[in-house]
């Protein structure tokens, strides 16, 4: 956010906070450790409001619940903007200090009146303005979203339509007031701490500047490319053309979790060399020349995972790796060492110091200092600062220290893939409490509370596809088709379906998602895909 690649807030603030806003993110069940802060929150008197096409477990927990039409978030959010202007309850002091380009914001924003923005997103417009008088009167607020933002092709435009709301109230850089990206798993904010970016070092610095890329071709003895790599999306297409012919796939699963996954398949299957580490024996896994078994990074090895409110806490092995399995790290350095390298034996600690004489942002975070403190918040740039526990305090000094926060038009455009009479229905997917990912860690269990092997449909839907709970249906897409059985649900409005990626073993669902996707993070459309059912024959499978 504004020059930070991480989240705002605390977790602290959550529960402090005035208002609460949850755009586009169940995390009752998806990120069920940070929403007990989030309730504590709301006992304690936070004001919520949930923007989602499901009333879900967590939109059960708001004031209101806006049912959003999927993939229109960014009409909404320019529809509260221009609420939140017209009013006057805009932080013009704000605006003017810490800010730039507002009048080319508010221009942009005035043809989305509250009528235009109901007719795109199907919310009432007296619900729009609630919102938006709500957000902008609040002495503090926390606006928060996660995939139902991102897993668009136009996730970037998502973003900044909800970082635009914060600049125009003030609600950043103060305790309590923030933007809040819940990452999906527990160290995905750590991995783009590190580097696993294409167009980043370690630390967030950018791979183009000189400058940057010289302090760590000193520490690393060679020349740092300056051209940004590939991200997925685009190794997937590199495949596809025969330019990327070797794969070395790190406890990831994309033979399962990729959108359009025949086309992914088809692309690993077409790599002359195909190498996984990873901790159990994924799809993904089962393709390969080559299997690395690892070690278990949460109970099986030494180091640090940072989390969505950028702390940075220590892991410690609880237990040895079982059989031949091995550290990440001990992998690479073989593996370097195999490639003709002279790569010396690391330590977790090591290679963490390394990184805290590179980063500003980890400097002060010293093992002994996580270890004392129960963590640390970056950035951390000495041993004598406490960390951070909320960013851009430096938008309100007089004057602002450092740039100006930029707000960024973004005009909303409809999902990529088209509803019309041969596809008619809106599928979304997402997870469930009990399950995780692409289910290869959590299916070989059972669960009191499971589900998610089931296409959720509304009532009205069920009747007008004359289908009952549990009859199986075939549902296709512009992409594939799979069979799987209807779970009839409260809380989808019509036209709207829903189901998990966690069993794709036996509910291939990522056979129909969209792999259409946006061109700044090469995020693909996973949340809009247009389908239709069919009623499968009397003798067809029910449950």
């Amino acid at each position: 956010m504004f020059g930070a690649g991480g989240g705002t807030s605390s977790y602290e603030e959550i529960e402090q906070t005035d208002l609460v806003v949850l755009w586009g993110s169940n995390a009752r069940e998806a990120h069920p450790i940070f929403f007990h802060h989030l309730i504590k929150g709301v006992r304690n008197g936070a004001r919520m409001f949930a923007v989602d096409p499901r009333r879900t477990s967590s939109a059960k927990w708001a004031d209101v619940w806006l049912g959003i039409e999927v993939g229109s978030d960014i009409a909404l959010a320019n529809a509260v903007a221009r609420e939140i202007i017209h009013q006057g309850l805009h932080d013009l002091a704000f605006i003017e200090r810490a800010t730039i380009g507002f009048a080319e914001f508010a221009a942009q924003v005035e043809p989305y009146t509250l009528e235009y923005a109901e007719s795109i997103t199907g919310v009432p417009a007296d619900a729009i303005a609630s919102l938006a008088h709500a957000y902008a009167e609040a002495p503090t607020a926390q606006l928060l979203w996660t995939l139902g933002i991102t897993e668009h092709h136009n996730a970037s435009d998502n973003v900044f339509a909800l970082c635009n709301l914060a600049l125009l109230t003030g609600h950043v850089g103060r305790w309590g007031s923030g933007l809040v990206p819940l990452r999906g798993q527990n160290n995905v904010q750590g991995g783009g701490d590190m580097g696993a970016l294409p167009n980043k070092l370690p630390g967030f610095a950018d791979l183009t500047d000189t400058d940057a890329r010289a302090r760590y071709e000193a520490v690393w003895g060679v020349p740092v490319p300056p051209e940004p790599g590939l991200h997925l999306t685009l190794m997937f297409e590199a495949m596809e053309r025969k330019e990327l012919r070797a794969l070395w796939v790190i406890g990831e699963n994309p033979a399962d979790s990729e959108a359009n996954i025949a086309h992914a398949r088809a692309a690993l299957e077409g790599l002359d060399t195909l190498v996984v580490s990873d901790i159990v024996m994924t799809r993904t896994a089962e393709m390969a020349d080559v299997v690395l078994p690892a070690a278990a990074g949460w109970a099986e090895t030494d180091g640090t995972v940072t989390s969505s409110e950028r702390r940075v806490q220590r892991v410690r092995a609880a237990v040895p790796p079982p059989g031949q399995a091995r550290d990440d790290i001990e992998i690479i350095v073989a593996m370097a060492r195999a490639m003709g390298h002279d790569w010396a034996d690391a330590s977790a600690e090591a290679l963490w110091d390394e990184l805290r004489t590179l980063s500003p942002l980890h400097t002060g975070m010293s093992y002994e200092r996580l270890e004392r403190e129960n963590g640390l918040q970056w950035p951390c740039p000495d041993e004598t600062h406490p960390g951070s526990p909320f960013l851009h305090a430096r938008l309100w000094a007089d004057p602002v220290e450092g740039p100006r926060a930029p707000f960024t038009p973004v005009e909303w455009v409809p999902a990529a893939d088209a509803l019309d009479d041969d596809f008619p229905l809106r599928l979304t997917t997402g997870r469930m409490l009990d399950s995780y990912n692409t289910g290869v860690q959590s299916s070989g269990y059972d669960s009191p509370i499971r589900s998610g092997d089931t296409l959720d449909l509304s009532a009205a839907d069920a009747s007008i596809h004359e289908v009952t709970d549990g009859q199986w249906v075939r549902v296709s897409s512009r992409r594939g088709a799979i069979d799987m059985p209807v779970r009839i649900v409260s809380g989808l409005p019509a036209g709207t379906a829903f189901a998990t990626m966690h069993f794709p073993e036996r509910i291939d669902v990522n056979q129909l998602t969209n792999d259409a996707w946006d061109p700044k993070s090469g995020t693909a459309e996973f949340k809009a895909t247009a389908i239709r059912i069919e009623r499968l024959g009397a003798g067809a499978e029910t449950i």
